[in-house]
């Protein structure tokens, strides 16, 4: 079984559940979530002679959370990561994320090479750095009510997700995955707010079970949204900050995973990747499986991570 404890990273306590011995293997849960995503990845990577650590990320669960909200760009994301990594005791990772956590995982195999093994992207995708601010380019392709952009209004979502835990997890999580054949972007109408866009199941996917929404109601009880709501809130300072690297290519071996009814496909396109990542081992579509892929289709995601492991 994973066990839990605290580590200090530039200056943050982080929480970790780890398990196994040997390479060094990082796991990087997204939004919301927190390192309880993957507990269908622990025991079989650790199983195959890994030592798997998932944190929870700074402004979630157990980790600190600094109140500031520049305190949650790119650059401490990665920071983060790198610290994680010496913390650890190791010289080399490899790093594994979804949602969220896959921008984390791709900037960090681009920033820091030496010190990735390799980098694995569940559900988003790496691409080139937009010529004009990212909100900017968000509202130009997909209008003013996006969903990323109704998060950019402090204490809007904070208050909508707030309201019911209990049914903003039921429909974020069981309601909110598989959208087979859909290419309509998560848009919120004026008037509306995001949990609109999605159902609160009558009976919970078969993959997720009413203790998994008691673990997440406990955490965002203990941590709350604004956190994590802050990685948004600074996609356009991380545009600016990442102007140094423009152009700049993933040269860690490389391999992108996505559920064939995942929402993200309706605005991310996966056919950029190969112009960043020059050693992509592989793009792989999880058949009927949708955004929570890690915990929806675990048996597929755990093989295609150990045969991209086993590469490196």
């Amino acid at each position: 079984m994973p066990t839990n404890r605290t580590l200090t990273v530039n200056g943050l306590s982080i929480h970790i559940a780890e398990q196994g011995e040997g390479p060094l293997v990082l796991l990087l849960h997204g939004w919301p979530e927190t390192s309880h995503s993957w507990r269908h990845q622990m025991q079989p990577l650790a199983d195959a002679g890994y030592h798997v650590v998932a944190p929870d990320q700074r402004g979630y669960g157990r980790s600190d959370r600094p109140e500031e909200g520049d305190q949650y760009t790119i650059l401490h994301l990665v920071g983060d990561v790198v610290g994680l990594i010496d913390a650890l005791g190791a010289e080399e990772a490899i790093v594994v994320g979804h949602d969220w956590g896959a921008p984390v995982a791709w900037t960090t195999a681009m920033l820091r090479p030496d010190l990735i093994r390799g980098v694995a992207g569940i559900s988003v995708p790496t691409a080139q750095r937009s010529p004009v601010p990212t909100l900017s380019a968000l509202r130009q392709h997909l209008g003013d009510d996006f969903y990323m952009l109704y998060f950019q209004h402090p204490g809007v979502a904070e208050a909508e997700f707030t309201a019911d835990l209990r049914t903003t997890f039921r429909k974020v999580l069981g309601g909110g995955s598989n959208h087979p054949g859909s290419t309509q972007p998560p848009i919120v109408p004026a008037g509306s707010g995001f949990l609109d866009l999605f159902t609160d199941p009558d009976v919970l996917p078969n993959w997720l079970t009413e203790g998994d929404i008691d673990v997440a109601v406990e955490s965002f009880t203990r941590s709350g949204f604004t956190g994590g709501l802050n990685w948004f809130r600074n996609m356009d300072r991380n545009w600016s900050l990442l102007a140094p690297w423009q152009g700049a290519a993933i040269t860690s071996p490389t391999l992108y995973l996505c559920g064939e009814a995942d929402l993200t496909r309706t605005f991310y396109d996966a056919a950029g990747i190969a112009t960043i990542a020059s050693d992509l081992r592989g793009i792989i579509d999880i058949p009927e499986a949708g955004h929570w892929v890690q915990m929806e289709r675990p048996d597929d995601v755990n093989t295609a991570l150990l045969d991209f492991f086993k590469q490196l």
